[in-house]
């Protein structure tokens, strides 16, 4: 009964995201070509640039060519896989049949992707307060303010994962969080380097040398 319960919970999140991803293909079919050109280029920067691509592509008429627009919307897409794997592990804590060790790291698990989920919301409006100030301190302080929550929102996927390691630990469970939990780090890490970059282009030194 418990394997049926884990079975059904991963089909019907295996559903949801060919959804999500049929549904982001086709919107960036009737995109800007100039904006799309921008995320690849601006994805190159990331550690995952075909997964930036594939992830943001579907935004380009809202990205436009802008870099703060571009970040803020990595952070969204961030925070919306944050909160379906958030609830999909709430829902893992539900399946009978666990281990106890397995069901201890599944509880420990949606804590700190509940604590990641609110790293990354907050990061999203700091990360407009921005647009209020040219290049500086008040600029920079948000900016740094953002770079420091999404890490600790990818220390807390990454915490996640290392709950799971260790013998007694290699089953069903095992498999089907460290597939979504890579997937959001993934997800993560290129909203952070789309920070940086962002913050890179911006910051008091760069703007001085722009011409």
């Amino acid at each position: 009964m418990g394997n049926l319960g884990l079975h059904l919970l991963i089909l019907f999140f295996t559903f949801q995201c060919f959804l999500a991803y049929t549904m982001a293909k086709s919107a960036s079919m009737h995109s800007n070509p100039d904006a799309i050109k921008f995320i690849r280029v601006s994805c190159k920067a990331t550690l995952y640039p075909v997964l930036c691509v594939q992830c943001l592509s579907a935004y380009a008429n809202t990205v436009k060519q802008s870099e703060q627009q571009l970040a803020r919307v990595a952070l969204s897409v961030s925070l919306s896989r944050a909160k379906s794997t958030t609830i999909f592990v709430s829902k893992l804590t539900r399946v009978r049949g666990l281990k106890p060790r397995e069901k201890q790291a599944v509880k420990d698990c949606f804590d700190t992707m509940s604590d990641s989920v609110d790293q990354i919301n907050k990061s999203i409006p700091e990360l407009g307060q921005t647009g209020h100030f040219a290049a500086g301190q008040d600029f920079m302080w948000h900016v740094s303010n953002v770079q420091t929550w999404v890490s600790a929102a990818m220390t807390d996927e990454n915490t996640c994962l290392d709950g799971f390691s260790g013998p007694g630990m290699n089953g069903n469970v095992k498999a089907v969080l460290r597939s979504r939990i890579l997937h959001l780090a993934q997800v993560t890490s290129n909203a952070l380097a789309l920070v940086n970059r962002f913050a890179d282009r911006h910051r008091p030194s760069a703007t001085a040398n722009t011409p």
